[in-house]
């Protein structure tokens, strides 16, 4: 598979199974530091989930992964290709598209914007909507989606290209519990069943102590990089402030609160 580097002054590695590495990354802008030291490799079939504050860099940390920043500095080297699904989305519900153009438009990159789609084409699109059980939605025009059903159809527009890396920024945003946890089953299956490494952006610790099995705490640099079952207290408080305490597991919820609440 493809090996892309940036910053490609850098060290021959073993990629058999780091799948991603960063060094020294870091990233300013207008004087104002975003990114400090960050160091860590990612190995292939790893879940791996990011936490930290608002503000701590971590929608910047992807968008570098993704190469969506140049000015960065420090090297990245990634191995295969990258499906992504992004936090808020471009597409307005309101344009009369079907859920099945949607899942297509993850192929632009290989076929062109204005190049039709081959028979191959809409069969792996419907191969991966029905992995994801919204293959009877084909037809269904986007704003006629429930929140969890628009949730797998991005997913599955990030998957039609057969990425060998995910990256998910807060996938949970406006889905109910129901349904975030019927998604994060299908993400523990591509993770576990068809080997794809997932990177996992989210505030819904709970989520992320339940389903992944490495944790990356940010705020501007790397505060720890660890098995799930390592974390502790310490942990948590390099990365959120001294006002905020974690609230452990009252049935199944894991917050960070202020100490006032």
């Amino acid at each position: 598979m493809k090996v892309y580097v940036k910053n490609a002054e850098t060290e021959v590695f073993d990629m058999t199974e780091t799948i991603i590495r960063a060094k020294n990354v870091g990233y300013e802008t207008e004087n104002t530091l975003i990114l400090k030291n960050i160091n860590f490799e990612i190995s292939k079939k790893d879940f791996v989930g990011i936490i930290g504050p608002n503000g701590a860099g971590k929608s910047t940390l992807i968008k570098i992964l993704l190469g969506e920043i140049e000015g960065y500095t420090g090297d990245v080297e990634i191995r295969g290709k990258i499906g992504y699904v992004p936090q808020h989305d471009f597409i307005d519900k309101t344009f009369p598209i079907s859920a099945l153009e949607v899942v297509l438009m993850g192929l632009y990159k290989e076929t062109g914007i204005l190049r039709r789609f081959k028979k191959e084409h809409i069969n792996r699109a419907l191969e991966v909507m029905k992995i994801l059980e919204i293959d009877k939605l084909k037809n269904r025009k986007v704003g006629k989606l429930s929140g969890g059903e628009y949730q797998r159809l991005m997913l599955s527009r990030a998957l039609v290209s057969g990425p060998d890396i995910l990256i998910l920024d807060e996938p949970e945003a406006g889905v109910d519990k129901k349904g975030q946890k019927l998604f994060y089953n299908l993400m523990k299956k591509l993770n576990e069943e068809q080997g794809i490494t997932v990177i996992l952006v989210s505030h819904d610790i709970s989520m992320i102590f339940s389903e992944t099995n490495k944790v990356m705490c940010l705020n501007r640099t790397l505060h720890c990089h660890k098995n799930t079952s390592e974390m502790n207290r310490d942990d948590f408080k390099k990365i959120y402030s001294d006002s905020l305490e974690m609230l452990v597991h009252i049935d199944e919820p894991l917050k960070v609160v202020s100490r006032n609440d």
